[in-house]
């Protein structure tokens, strides 16, 4: 059953997964939410029929949970589990999914998840990257990650792009997020024309190309009053 959550206790996450297939996701959680987080793993590793038609055999009856978040790989289970937590009122984030269930948050990849209020702290730390910066002399000086992809990539590239030119920043940071982020780069979408991997890099460099003209703007705004 789902509690909101409130800043005097921690998020309790519960992850579905099959043979470690939210393994990464965790480990993220865990290192740069700290104990704003409990979570715990639902896991599923035996071998699946092609078809369930009942997956409750799979499923716990009931959870108790902030936030579901579901990375199963069978599609069958997925469906289950959303109908369940949809009765329960416990949010549902499946990233890299297809739902026509209105319950469940579908984003393309783990860091293209939009801000959503029923997502608690989880909502208002991951999902798309976010960063604050300060430039100086023509380079990157600081880089603050105020929102991440729950697989840490985001933390990691930014520290990689410390130092770099601002000119080539977005797409330094770019190519360092596609070589952290732990989503299936053979998962090619011919609506979207390329893998959740170079999503991810061109969200990033978006990103970080946003925050500095932010700071480049604050940069020549501040210099316009000591002259």
């Amino acid at each position: 059953m789902h509690k909101e959550n409130t800043a005097d206790r921690p998020q309790r996450i519960l992850v579905f997964q099959q043979k470690g297939s939210g393994v990464n996701k965790i480990s993220g959680i865990l290192k740069y939410g700290g104990n704003r987080f409990i979570v715990e793993t639902f896991d599923i590793d035996e071998p699946l029929p092609g078809l369930i038609e009942h997956g409750g055999v799979y499923l716990p009856e009931t959870i108790d949970a902030d936030l579901v978040l579901d990375y199963l790989k069978h599609l069958d289970l997925s469906n289950d589990l959303w109908k369940l937590c949809e009765k329960l009122k416990i949010p549902v984030v499946a990233s890299n999914r297809k739902s026509t269930d209105g319950w469940v948050m579908t984003p393309r990849v783990c860091c293209a998840l939009p801000p959503h209020k029923s997502l608690g702290e989880y909502g208002r730390m991951f999902g798309g990257p976010e960063f604050q910066v300060e430039v100086e002399n023509g380079v990157i000086r600081s880089i603050t990650v105020t929102h991440g992809a729950p697989c840490g990539a985001t933390w990691e590239a930014a520290l990689q792009t410390l130092g770099v030119p601002v000119e080539g920043a977005p797409v330094h940071i770019g190519l360092r997020t596609q070589y952290f982020c732990t989503a299936n780069p053979a998962g090619w979408d011919v609506m979207y024309g390329k893998s959740p991997v170079h999503f991810a890099g061109e969200m990033h460099a978006s990103a970080l190309k946003n925050a500095i003209d932010r700071a480049l703007k604050l940069d020549d705004e501040n210099s316009g009053k000591h002259e």
